[in-house]
């Protein structure tokens, strides 16, 4: 190609069909019972699928925020700017439960999010399904969710039946993209770094939409496309 022209090596790779392409993550997990756990959720999903009445699977995690705003692109005739005014850091967490069928999510928050957090996620769980003979809580390996005070707490409530997803595969868990919804809609750029209580109050706004299920949710998580965990859900 050395006696090609800049624009005939242009014409060239299109006729190739050779662009420049963002490269894609390959995602991957180290936990060795990958498999293993993979079967156990496409299992908890299917049952929940086959017995609406009596099994419920929900996915369950947790986030941190700020009081001060995510900086993030917006369309301005200047630079945008995430502006702090002076006001301390600030943290609060969420604990949230994500119905991959309904769309339904319930959740919790507090300045922290501990072993007695997740005991009272576990007790709003059984209140917000009281009719269900078997509950699955999907989640990931996070330390407090195997405490000893958890397991202990868990046997008052036997048809709650823990699915530990494999070890560093967020994919598997679609209320992550909740998360990042919430991140997109609230608090990028948001101009309440001066307002605590009405920052969370937005917050909790946000996810209260959806409270009662949500068709919108389940498309933007992705479960109603043609991805691993949309195929468990919505079945053959």
């Amino acid at each position: 190609m050395r006696d090609y022209s800049l624009s005939g090596v242009w014409r060239l790779l299109q006729r190739w069909d050779l662009h420049r392409r963002s490269a894609a993550v390959q995602q991957f997990s180290p936990d060795p019972e990958y498999d293993a756990k993979l079967a156990d959720l496409e299992m908890a999903l299917w049952e929940a699928r086959r017995y609406p009445r009596s099994v419920v699977a929900v996915f369950l995690d947790q986030m941190g925020f700020r009081r001060w705003p995510d900086p993030a692109p917006d369309w301005a005739s200047r630079r945008p700017v995430a502006d702090r005014r002076g006001a301390p850091a600030g943290s609060w967490r969420l604990m949230g439960a994500l119905n991959p069928f309904t769309g339904e999510v319930t959740y919790l928050d507090a300045y922290i999010v501990g072993r007695a957090k997740v005991i009272a996620c576990y007790a709003q769980l059984v209140a917000a399904y009281p009719k269900a003979r078997r509950l699955y809580a999907i989640q990931d390996n996070w330390s407090i969710h195997k405490h000893d005070d958890v397991v202990a707490a868990l046997r008052q409530w036997p048809q709650i039946q823990p699915v530990w997803l494999p070890t560093y595969a967020p994919w598997l868990n679609p209320i992550e993209k909740l998360w990042r919804w919430l991140r997109q809609e609230v608090l990028h750029l948001h101009r309440l770094a001066d307002d605590w209580t009405a920052l969370r109050q937005r917050v909790r706004a946000f996810l209260d939409q959806f409270a009662h299920g949500s068709a919108r949710l389940l498309e933007y998580v992705g479960l109603q496309g043609n991805g691993l965990i949309a195929r468990m859900v919505q079945g053959p």
